[in-house]
């Protein structure tokens, strides 16, 4: 489905009720210039591929717009086989935004299940701790953080410490810090 707006403005409006899509914008539009309209895009948070249009050959621009997150920076006259081309680069790289964030989210929702003990031991194998070193710089036996341990792999739904620490990542966890031997 192609949506066509006469405007940057009109197309920002229509952004209340945003499907993701690629964004095809030209540098010389009526009432907001093409950077306008990206710097407004990006306020929004939004993270679609922005391929841009323009007839100008103004490295300034292009180096500006791709500083911005331009996905693409044609320059007219350019080949419609082209234009498919990045068109059909700008979706799969939308596919694999959606999908790298629906991943994120899974592993956060899954981390977040964690009581704050079984974390620190995630934290602590995220560090490359053995469970002798967890437990002392939790001040815990080393059958309990063996039984965290445990635990924490059936919550995370994950049978290796590589899945948990790759889960953990993903999910945006910090690693234990050790504290100073003196």
């Amino acid at each position: 489905m192609v949506d066509t707006y006469p405007d940057g403005p009109s197309f920002l409006s229509a952004l209340d009720d945003p499907r993701p899509g690629c964004v095809l914008l030209d540098m010389r539009m009526p009432g907001m210039t093409g950077v306008e309209v990206q710097q407004a895009f990006n306020a929004r948070g939004f993270d679609w591929p922005v391929v841009v249009l323009t007839a100008a050959n103004e490295v300034r621009l292009a180096v500006e717009t791709m500083k911005n997150g331009a996905f693409e920076y044609l320059q007219k006259p350019f080949d419609s086989e082209e234009l498919r081309r990045v068109i059909g680069d700008a979706f799969q790289a939308l596919e694999a935004r959606a999908e790298e964030a629906a991943r994120t989210s899974d592993a956060r929702r899954k981390v977040g299940s964690l009581s704050a003990r079984e974390r620190e031991v995630l934290q602590g194998l995220l560090a490359g701790m053995p469970s002798k070193l967890i437990a002392y710089e939790l001040d815990l036996s080393t059958r309990t953080v063996e039984i965290y341990r445990g635990k924490m792999m059936d919550k995370l739904g994950v049978r290796s410490v590589s899945a948990a620490v790759r889960l953990a990542l993903a999910a945006g966890v910090t690693p234990l810090v050790e504290r100073d031997a003196g």
